[in-house]
């Protein structure tokens, strides 16, 4: 298998993810599309990994680079391959599929609990997965499902967490964050820690209270 990770902004990488396709030998490229490299041929991918952005979904059309994605993506979903989206990616994805992609009612940034669907128990994704299992969040937009998928897994302030069509699964969740990845976003992002009236020490303790368990 060939994988194509797709990397919408400089600081959010894949963490975790990308270590799990070297420690398990996948071949796979990245594509760093915020700097408007072209897109590669379809055909030379089984799987597709679409990363985050602090752009919304709802912006698309103000950057050249997410109006080619976006066509792009429209060909991965058409083509059954298997495609993961993470926050933005995965609102992108539920965007493509005629969901709505708006402002949740407050800002997520930190660690959560999540809790998986009757849906989400029987996926093969979460195989293992206790019923309520940590996660981090960094994010104000939230996704509907669109009418064709199902939720596998939902929040207590953001209900939408993650849902399956096919081969296509999108995760508004951050199992991949890395201790480096986070104090990168801290400094990008501090002014948005105010969003949620948390401190950088706050955001970090509830990183790391979470972050065995959530490289498991």
């Amino acid at each position: 298998m060939k994988v194509l990770v797709i990397q919408n902004c400089e600081i959010e990488g894949f963490g975790l993810y990308e270590r799990y396709l070297i420690d398990h030998r996948m071949d796979y490229d990245i594509l760093d599309a915020y700097k408007s490299n072209p897109f590669p041929p379809l055909e030379e991918y089984d799987a597709f990994f679409i990363g985050g952005t602090p752009i919304s979904v709802n912006e698309i059309h103000k950057h050249d680079f997410l109006i080619k994605e976006s066509k792009y993506i429209e060909e991965v979903i058409e083509s059954h391959k298997p495609c993961l989206g993470i926050c933005f990616g995965a609102q992108l994805l539920a965007h493509l599929l005629g969901a709505a992609v708006r402002k949740n009612p407050v800002a997520e940034i930190g660690g959560y609990e999540v809790k998986l669907t009757p849906q989400g128990e029987k996926d093969p994704c979460f195989a293992g997965f206790p019923t309520i299992f940590p996660v981090f969040h960094w994010h104000a937009d939230t996704f509907d499902v669109p009418r064709q998928a199902r939720l596998l897994v939902e929040g207590e302030d953001c209900k939408n967490q993650a849902f399956r069509f096919q081969n296509i699964l999108g995760l508004q969740f951050h199992l991949e964050i890395t201790l480096e990845q986070l104090e990168r976003w801290l400094e990008e992002y501090s002014d948005e820690l105010k969003l949620v009236n948390k401190t950088r020490d706050q955001v970090i303790h509830e990183y790391r209270t979470r972050e065995k368990i959530m490289a498991s």
